[in-house]
């Protein structure tokens, strides 16, 4: 499977390599595939390393002072030779296929090779003088930046809901990966054992949908607002204009579409959601078990 994420850092010391550890995992929680460079079997040659780069959606280096030295100085140490390699990959890739978080870089250095190219940046520099230290913004940075959403956030979460959010991941029952009931792209198709867990979220911050669902019919579900959505409606024609499709939405509970059938959501934040029931199967408790699940499409609409 090819990564969402490929993340390329120097090995400066073990204090630095669980911190980058720890920012992959939290990419990871938010529901992301995540690929480290110390994780690549290279083999004899150089094309495992190049495999893994060129087919990942996005590459994201991790530049402190150590890192740039390295990069400028030292050819032959590994982030030398990586960034020798990412840099031929960099060229046949669009801009935003690459970014930098800056971390124990209070200058913001950059090798020499990427100076020309102004990358899109992260600053993960802490001031423990000032009591500032990065966090939740920044994460919600480079989800913005894969998603290739703007760098405005007039209208982002705010920092009460990021901690409401992250008191409930700490809740999640340890023996459930919360990370297996989540997609934050704006738009995907999902199967979800709706049995399994109480919700499935899809996007992310200001544009999350917590979807809750459960069985109706043998070709029918039922979709609730119960888990913090605004409001919910029913798609009547096969047709609509995105424009006008909040004009659906009830102030009813629960609404049960049939496969084939669309619903309207809408969240906390006024952004909109439909999704499309593509498939419905009931729980089937016998010799052989059948969990139930739905398979939906989803598109959020960011613009409207």
């Amino acid at each position: 499977m090819s990564a969402d994420l490929f993340i390329s850092y120097a090995w400066t010391s073990t204090a630095h390599r669980d911190w980058v550890r720890l920012l992959a995992s939290q990419l990871h929680l938010i529901g992301y595939v995540v690929k480290i460079d110390e994780a690549v079997d290279y083999g004899s040659s150089l094309h495992g390393f190049m495999r893994e780069v060129t087919e990942a959606a996005h590459v994201l280096l991790i530049v402190d002072e150590n890192y740039v030295d390295r990069a400028n100085n030292k050819p032959e140490s590994g982030v030398g030779i990586e960034s020798k390699w990412i840099s031929r990959a960099f060229m046949g890739k669009p801009a935003t296929w690459l970014s930098v978080v800056f971390v124990r870089n209070p200058e913001r250095m950059l090798p020499n090779w990427l100076n020309d190219h102004n990358p899109k940046g992260f600053d993960f520099n802490s001031s423990p003088e000032k009591n500032e230290f990065p966090g939740s913004v920044q994460i919600d940075e480079i989800w913005r930046w894969i998603e290739g959403l703007p760098a405005d956030k007039t209208h982002a979460v705010p920092l009460s809901l990021v901690r409401k959010r992250a008191a409930r991941l700490e809740r999640v029952d340890a023996r459930r990966d919360p990370a297996l009931y989540a997609n934050p792209a704006l738009n995907g198709r999902v199967t979800f054992r709706h049995n399994d867990h109480a919700h499935y979220t899809v996007g992310h911050g200001e544009f999350e949908f917590k979807i809750k669902f459960s069985g109706c019919s043998h070709d029918s579900v039922y979709v609730y607002i119960d888990s913090g959505l605004k409001a919910i409606g029913l798609i009547t024609g096969p047709n609509f204009d995105p424009l006008t499709v909040e004009s659906f939405i009830t102030p009813g509970r629960v609404v049960a579409p049939t496969v084939g059938q669309r619903v309207v959501l809408l969240n906390s934040h006024g952004v909109l959601c439909v999704i499309a029931i593509d498939e419905v199967q009931r729980e089937v408790n016998a010799k052989e078990y059948v969990p139930g699940h739905v398979t939906f499409t989803y598109e959020i609409l960011v613009r409207h």
